[in-house]
């Protein structure tokens, strides 16, 4: 049978491309549609750059084809995502981590902020939003990450990649995971130097069989001292979100922490801030808020530093059960728990995106020791 162009494009008008609201044809996203007998190439640019998104839209324009003009004809399909193009994809000096596409660091200037939590639910919600995710649990002396994820038993395996062994990260509702909590026995104390510490980092980063990833999430251990400088040497950090509760003390350390990022000689942009426990409100008082911690310091501190605000989280203790067993508060369905997560995530993703777009890719920074401090350069 010989394919008409016509009759492929009229199908292709019963289609809806991912986050528009016209079919594929009208909105412009079919860029070419080629016949020769049998045969057809359809070009199409996207403007969702998750793997999922793409996937999606190459079987259904496989199906309604085969559907709506013959079902025997040979497709081919050409998807390009539009938001990566125009940026350079993240590249290391010397060094690359092929099909990751966005590095977002998750710190706090001070321990105890929920820092892990935050981390650990953005990931799932990310995974539910079709995203492919990966998590470096980079807290060296401080590992939470398997609890979180309740993999505390589980070891990575080695697999082998273009001739290398590589360690395959363990995966859990739909995030992959490496831990240093995974070469340690729970009870056993990580007591390195920072060299072995930066080492054990490297060969988690650059050893393991990452895959496609539309987001490696960093979670980064508290303050701003060796390790988050190794990290910042090793990788080009596509952003960093920092964790706060709203009183003082911890919004002092906050403060710090996104001044670090925004030095000259670092420059990884600040994606926002978020406040965790916020206000508690008790079950039996719902429409109460008791500010315990203080009110909305973490928001004003976002203002104040001209950064943006990714949303607040309440104190409460299913949050805190979640984590204990391992199964992140954001998995729950139709709770306002889950609610928060997605807004923090939503506007998350929509800072990348806006950075990706106005600003270009960050580098990774070159660290020399001078006098025996640490000198930080472009």
């Amino acid at each position: 049978m010989k394919l008409n162009k016509q009759d492929i494009l009229k199908a292709l008008e019963t289609i809806s491309a991912p986050g528009e609201g016209q079919n594929m044809v009208e909105s412009g996203a079919v860029t070419n549609v080629i016949t020769f007998g049998d045969e057809v190439v359809v070009d199409i640019t996207i403007t969702n750059p998750s793997l999922q998104a793409k996937k999606k839209t190459e079987v259904e324009i496989l199906q309604t084809i085969h559907k709506l003009v013959y079902e025997k004809a040979k497709i081919k399909v050409n998807v390009k995502v539009e938001a990566p193009t125009k940026s350079a994809p993240n590249v290391i000096k010397g060094k690359n981590i092929p099909g990751i596409q966005n590095i977002v660091a998750i710190a706090s200037g001070k321990g105890g902020v929920g820092k892990s939590t935050v981390t650990a639910n953005i990931a799932v919600t990310l995974a539910k939003m079709g995203f492919k995710v990966g998590i470096l649990d980079a807290d060296i002396y401080g590992p939470s990450i398997p609890i979180m994820f309740d993999v505390v038993n589980e070891k990575p395996l080695a697999v082998n990649v273009e001739g290398k062994s590589k360690m395959k990260p363990v995966e859990n509702y739909g995030v992959k995971v490496l831990s240093i909590g995974f070469f340690t026995k729970p009870d056993q104390a990580v007591v390195w130097r920072g060299p072995m510490a930066a080492k054990a980092l490297n060969q988690m980063i650059f050893d393991a069989a990452w895959g496609e990833l539309d987001f490696l999430l960093l979670d980064l251990p508290p303050g701003t001292g060796d390790i988050h400088l190794s990290i910042m040497q090793s990788l080009p950090i596509t952003g960093a979100v920092v964790v706060s509760t709203p009183q003082n003390v911890a919004l002092a350390d906050a403060k710090k922490g996104v001044a670090m990022f925004q030095q000259e000689s670092i420059s990884v942009p600040v994606l926002g801030i978020v406040e965790n426990m916020a206000y508690f409100t008790p079950a039996e008082l719902p429409e109460n808020k008791y500010y315990i911690f203080g009110k909305q310091g973490a928001k004003n501190l976002a203002e104040d530093l001209k950064v943006p605000f990714l949303g607040e989280l309440p104190l409460v203790q299913s949050i805190r059960e979640a984590g204990d067993v391992g199964h992140p508060a954001a998995l729950q369905t139709a709770t306002p728990l889950e609610q928060e997560f997605e807004k923090i995530t939503q506007n998350m993703v929509q800072e990348v995106v806006k950075r990706n777009d106005n600003l270009p890719p960050t580098e990774a920074i070159k660290i020399t020791t001078m006098a025996g401090c640490s000198a930080v350069k472009k």
